[in-house]
């Protein structure tokens, strides 16, 4: 409860200073669609993926929560090699519930030894807020007090922008974008600034390494967000088993270290898990935090037709 009255707290006090970072992933390898639409299509297959993650776990009431769903398909009308897509993230914390969804659109083309794409992506956010003030007693701190702290339920939708370049070859990606590049503005309460989205920023970074005859790979990758004020990096390493099973251990700015373990079933789905452990001055007041992902990927040809086979009866 203490630390449900901190976050709460917390909230209030900044709410006219909205501006924020995404919510970010730990697994960040498998939401690459989630920042970068240029990435939609790129890997040639059907695929659908999707995480949720349980931040500060002990935390309390308020605790950050996250979930993902992204689906991606490779398309090639008229000959054109392109990638159509949907990303839809819900991100709660305290009192605040914002939920997005995008439809994406990328174009493929040959380039050096790989693969180049340009992808924009477009939709709606809707910023909710639902205030359940839990103020701590002793206290002269009320919300009623405040004009720019409201007390009543707020919905707000608006539109949602973003643009990314996506460069992929067998063992190397790179690839840099921006979300909210229209930054999405909001009013809490009558007579404030408009909390804006802020415009964020992303490179990414990954790298099959094949370990020699042995059936090991190391799979090191790197994303860095920031959103003009702030950044965050996040420094990855895999390490996978005859194509199938993986374990590894991130490192990001903000003082928290993850381990993660994974495992690919039946050569179309994949699972993984990671937990975070934080090093900051607020992990006392948690356990971690847990992130689950769930993801399948299948080839979608329509060109081949089907297989005709005689009975035995009659030969």
């Amino acid at each position: 409860m203490r630390g449900a009255s901190i976050l709460i707290l917390l909230l209030g006090l900044t709410l006219p200073l909205y501006g924020q970072q995404d919510p970010q992933f730990s697994q960040n390898m498998f939401t690459r669609l989630s920042y970068n639409p240029a990435y939609t299509g790129s890997h040639g297959q059907i695929c659908v993926t999707a995480l949720h993650r349980q931040q500060w776990f002990g935390f309390g009431d308020g605790a950050p929560e996250i979930s993902a769903f992204n689906f991606d398909a490779s398309i090639s009308p008229f000959g054109i090699k392109s990638g159509v897509g949907l990303s839809i993230i819900q991100d709660q914390i305290g009192f605040n519930n914002n939920l997005g969804a995008n439809l994406s659109l990328a174009y493929r083309f040959d380039a050096w030894d790989g693969s180049l794409s340009l992808g924009v992506n477009g939709g709606l956010i809707n910023y909710s807020l639902t205030p359940q003030w839990k103020i701590p007693s002793g206290t002269a701190i009320h919300s009623s007090n405040d004009p720019a702290i409201p007390d009543e339920v707020k919905n707000k939708m608006a539109l949602d922008l973003g643009f990314g370049v996506y460069y992929h070859t067998d063992a190397l990606y790179l690839g840099i974008s921006s979300t909210h590049i229209n930054e999405p503005t909001f009013q809490a309460a009558e007579g404030t600034a408009r909390p804006t989205i802020q415009r964020n920023y992303y490179l990414i970074s990954g790298y099959n390494l094949s370990m020699g005859d042995s059936k090991f790979e190391l799979n090191p990758s790197l994303l860095i967000q920031s959103d003009g004020t702030t950044s965050q990096i996040s420094l990855n390493t895999h390490v996978m088993y005859n194509k199938k099973f993986w374990g590894g251990v991130s490192v990001r700015t903000d003082r928290t270290i993850t381990g993660m373990i994974g495992a690919k079933l039946f050569d179309w789905v994949k699972v993984g898990y990671s937990y975070d452990l934080g090093v900051s001055a607020l992990s006392k007041y948690h356990q971690g935090s847990h992130e689950i992902m769930v993801g399948f990927c299948f080839d979608a040809k329509t060109d081949q037709s089907p297989k005709k086979y005689k009975s035995i009866r009659f030969l």
